[in-house]
């Protein structure tokens, strides 16, 4: 691996297991982040982003598994082979909030009511490094002035429910930053906040990576958000990644039929108020019957017998690639 990398997925596999039935939630799922750089992971929900994501932090729940592939993790040259370690054992520990932290798409739910702000950026302050009680509040002060929580020195001693969604999310980045991580997860962390304050995180998170040269995975189901935020995008349908690259080669020429879609689905400025947006035809298929080739030829308009067999993926060239049958004679004539 090049000197750039920091984090590798490799054919990822995750299924959730309950009794005989298996729920194919996360299949052949490949790409690689790089030092400050932000890959944007994009799709409709039930499509595998978040599932992706929890299975690089060990964070799945009880009937979830990964069951194949290779999620390796670049610590001063070193592999680390992050599935292959005790999802709760010391280095995994030592991984994940130190080397890769994460924002939770809502700080309702991952903020606890019953201690104060301050006291749950201690904690975690005190959890990573080996600091005394006043110097983590201190850090912890400085912490959330950086990230413009006002008149932080009385407000450290708030709860939750003091704060506003905006303010509560800005302390959820606090808790993720409190070990300067090298990669930062943000799964939806805008969602539940209004456009103006959406827009106040965004330009937070991007000042981070900015000061502080912090890679970042961005799970949305927002293509305007992972325009302004994205070097490059993985669109994802039904666990699978359809197209990749970088994200003005998406954006502005989609070349899988999902992408476009998706792209025609969301309403632009000057658009004609009188006009109907484009909806996608049909419904997603059942994740525990998938069918064997494309999932999504039951929804495309381009879809022929080859679908049957699910399409190799297609280089075009310049980092941009698709998983559809559609581009099989251009990667020939490419290559």
């Amino acid at each position: 691996m090049d000197d750039q990398t920091l984090l590798k997925v490799e054919n990822l596999e995750t299924r959730f297991i309950s009794g005989e039935t298996i729920i194919r939630a996360v299949n052949d799922v490949s790409f690689t982040v790089k030092k400050g750089k932000t890959i944007g992971l994009v799709g409709e929900s039930g499509s595998g982003k978040s599932v992706t994501v929890h299975s690089i932090t060990q964070l799945l729940p009880p009937l979830g598994k990964i069951t194949g592939g290779r999620i390796t993790y670049i610590k001063d040259g070193k592999e680390i082979v992050l599935n292959k370690i005790q999802k709760n054992g010391k280095t995994m520990r030592s991984i994940r909030g130190k080397e890769i932290g994460m924002i939770f798409q809502d700080p309702n739910t991952s903020l606890n009511p019953v201690y104060t702000i301050g006291n749950q950026v201690m904690e975690n302050i005190i959890h990573h490094e080996k600091v005394t009680k006043k110097q983590a509040a201190e850090k912890a002060l400085h912490i959330l002035n950086s990230l413009g929580i006002p008149n932080v020195r009385s407000r450290i001693h708030e709860y939750p429910h003091q704060f506003s969604g905006g303010m509560k999310q800005r302390v959820g980045i606090a808790m993720s930053m409190v070990g300067n991580p090298k990669i930062l997860i943000a799964d939806e962390p805008t969602t539940a906040l209004d456009v103006t304050i959406q827009l106040q995180i965004l330009e937070l998170m991007k000042n981070i990576q900015g000061e502080y040269g912090t890679s970042i995975i961005f799970i949305t189901h927002n293509l305007g958000i992972v325009a302004h935020m994205a070097d490059e995008i993985g669109v994802m349908y039904m666990g699978r990644i359809v197209e990749y690259g970088f994200t003005r080669q998406v954006l502005t020429s989609p070349k899988h039929p999902y992408t476009e879609a998706l792209l025609q689905s969301v309403p632009y400025v000057g658009m004609n108020k009188q006009a109907r947006l484009k909806t996608i035809k049909g419904n997603t298929p059942d994740p525990a019957a998938l069918p064997e080739g494309c999932t999504f030829a039951p929804r495309c308009e381009y879809a022929t017998e080859a679908c049957n067999v699910y399409p190799d993926e297609f280089h075009l060239g310049g980092g941009h690639k698709v998983s559809c049958w559609l581009h099989k004679e251009r990667e020939e004539q490419l290559g």
